[in-house]
């Protein structure tokens, strides 16, 4: 069983002064992960998920997103800062579910 995706995708600014920073998944990855971690989704229907952008590292959740019918991704400042990454920008990511009970 796979638990670890890489793929490309826009870093995006939510529209409020100190909104965050997300990254939509693709939509095929996200059906994918809503099979294999839904016996281990947590409140919210979040996914708990390590993921790296430019060899940053991090723990973090994936969040549903029903107008996107995806997964988001919050990026951090600290992160974003240490990748030199910034809204628009296109990014190669890596996310590795942490499937455990």
């Amino acid at each position: 069983m796979t638990t670890s995706y890489a793929f490309r995708a826009e870093l995006w600014h939510y529209p409020e002064q100190a909104g965050w920073h997300f990254i939509t998944l693709p939509p095929d990855l996200a059906e994918q992960l809503k099979d294999q971690a839904a016996p281990f989704r947590k409140g919210f229907g979040s996914v708990k998920v390590k993921a790296c952008i430019a060899g940053q590292r991090w723990s973090t959740s994936l969040f549903p997103d029903s107008r996107t019918n995806s997964y988001l991704l919050p990026v951090k400042k600290a992160i974003r800062t240490a990748a030199g990454i910034r809204a628009g920008d296109e990014v190669d990511v890596e996310v590795e579910l942490i499937l455990d009970c």
